[in-house]
């Protein structure tokens, strides 16, 4: 079949007349190969981004950051105890962050614990070549759905929210809905709703830009090569805070994302992310 976007599935309208569920064809190869690409390496950069941080575990605003500057935000140990500290609001996060135990049973003075970094001993090396060589393919994977998305006017035809869509009455009713998880069916399963097109066109058009672009910043080459980034960010300890933010934005964006997932139907939810094909949800 061609893949020319939202449909019914030609060769499996039968289901529907049988009485049986439609079937549309609802995902595009491009997006679900973007989609799966950037499953494992978001997983990497994030994971690899938390062995990074670790080595400087505190975040700052401007030009400079370093142990004695203020820090608005900070993981550590005092006492015997992990601790978060953003502006003057301390909280105790033994077992969890800034102090915690190791497999091995010794007790280890780290912002993220081992299993939730790469590599899962601290080696800072290491973990900036598996966030470096995945940053570039995340990047061009951006680029690449973002043109795709123009000239097959995916980003106008399915993810740009109409007029009437962002009408706060629409959205509320939605907002809504999702609530009491009533979920759309039928022939309004058949195109994002109006949450959907929101938490997309934020996540493509606003984080992940931010996110690269941040990442830039913080390289003394793309600094000689366009100083513009510093200027834009004020600063490269502000580009690592707006990056430190943006990703943690992403990560609730993927754990909202999966619990509706779960909550709509996992295995037709997956599927349609594999195959493309999505049974519409009876009325």
């Amino acid at each position: 079949m061609t893949d020319t976007g939202f449909g019914v599935d030609a060769n499996l309208q039968d289901d529907a007349k049988s009485g049986g569920p439609t079937v549309v064809y609802r995902h595009r190869l491009a997006t679900r190969v973007w989609h799966w690409t950037n499953v494992v390496t978001l997983f990497i950069m994030l994971m690899s981004g938390l062995t990074i941080f670790n080595a400087h575990p505190r975040l700052y605003w401007g030009q400079y950051g370093a142990n004695n500057d203020h820090a608005w935000l900070q993981i550590g140990s005092a006492d015997n105890r992990g601790y978060l500290r953003v502006g003057d609001t301390t909280v105790d996060t033994t077992g969890v962050l800034g102090r915690w135990t190791s497999a091995s049973g010794n007790t280890v003075n780290r912002a993220f614990p081992y299993w939730a970094t790469i590599p899962s001993s601290y080696n800072l090396a290491v973990a900036r070549h598996w966030h470096l060589f995945f940053a570039w393919i995340f990047a061009f994977g951006i680029l690449l759905y973002a043109l795709w998305s123009v000239v097959s006017r995916h980003l106008t035809r399915d993810l740009l929210p109409t007029r009437k869509e962002i009408a706060p009455a629409h959205i509320l009713h939605d907002v809504a809905q999702h609530a009491r998880l009533r979920f759309p069916k039928g022939e309004a399963a058949r195109h994002y709703n109006v949450l959907q097109k929101l938490s997309y066109c934020g996540v493509l058009l606003v984080l992940l830009p931010a996110v690269v672009l941040t990442g830039l910043t913080m390289s003394p080459t793309m600094n000689a090569a366009w100083p513009f980034l510093l200027d834009i960010f004020g600063g490269r300890q502000s580009a690592r805070s707006i990056h430190f933010i943006a990703a943690t934005l992403l990560v609730l964006f993927i754990l909202v994302h999966v619990a509706m997932v779960v909550l709509a139907g996992p295995i037709n939810e997956i599927r349609s992310m594999i195959t493309g094909r999505y049974r519409l949800p009876k009325e």
